[in-house]
């Protein structure tokens, strides 16, 4: 019989522009949009640690980053 002991995720995430926004408004969106997604998971009492976050030419936002899943005991992966 196998257990999982600890598990964790890396995700890369591209935050995109929205095509029918103009440029400023869709870069506005894409900040809303990440701060978003970062208050969801302290909410939801994710651990997670963002390892790298790369604002792209057009104004997009590359992040990597690894987070808890499924509320599995994430052992060192995050320490």
């Amino acid at each position: 019989m196998k257990r999982i002991k600890a598990a964790c995720l890396t995700q890369t995430i591209h935050f995109q522009l929205r095509e029918n926004l103009p440029h400023e408004a869709a870069v506005r969106a894409v900040e809303l949009e990440y701060e978003q997604y970062k208050r969801s998971m302290e909410r939801n009492g994710t651990r997670y640690r963002l390892l790298r976050e790369e604002p792209q030419a057009d104004g997009s936002l590359l992040i990597e980053i690894k987070r808890q899943y499924n509320n599995q005991c994430c052992g060192s992966y995050l320490d």
